[in-house]
């Protein structure tokens, strides 16, 4: 439930001193409630396991106008690969990246309901970083990088 008051700001000059009238703002986004974490726990026994291997790797793709854009993709795909999953599935997302990156790469599933930092965080060039979560939200959903933290 949200309960708020509006004003103007830009033709209220003691706008400021409202907001600490009314006790200042508080911006709560709200947790995460999949259950994720490692792959082998207890809550993850039984379920269909649906793999997700991904390589962020930086890539030359043609503009089709003039050149090339330089690009980190997963899977050397843009858009990258598709995941489908049944409701109840778990998945096993894992991302490489290669040797010689000249950057990090994350992942944010946003289906997974789980934050990628720190639950996933940047995973360094030469290394890879594996995360499971059950699929408990029905629909189309994007993933992205998420970047270095």
């Amino acid at each position: 439930q949200l309960n708020a008051q509006s004003f103007d700001v830009e033709s209220d000059a003691s706008a400021l001193q409202k907001i600490r009238d009314m006790g200042g703002l508080e911006l709560v986004m709200p947790a995460a409630f999949a259950a994720s974490g490692d792959c082998d726990a207890a809550e993850f026994a039984g379920r269909t396991v649906v793999e997700f291997p991904l390589t962020g790797v930086s890539i030359d793709l043609p503009t089709g106008l003039a050149g090339t854009l330089h690009a980190m993709t997963f899977s050397e795909q843009i858009p990258g690969p598709t995941l489908r999953v049944t409701q109840g599935d778990v998945v096993k997302m894992t991302l490489t990246v290669p040797d010689g990156e000249a950057t990090p790469h994350g992942n944010d599933m946003h289906a997974s309901q789980v934050t990628a930092v720190p639950t996933f965080g940047a995973v360094q060039p030469g290394t890879s970083k594996t995360y499971c979560y059950i699929a408990e939200v029905p629909g189309v959903y994007k993933y992205h990088c998420s970047g270095v933290n």
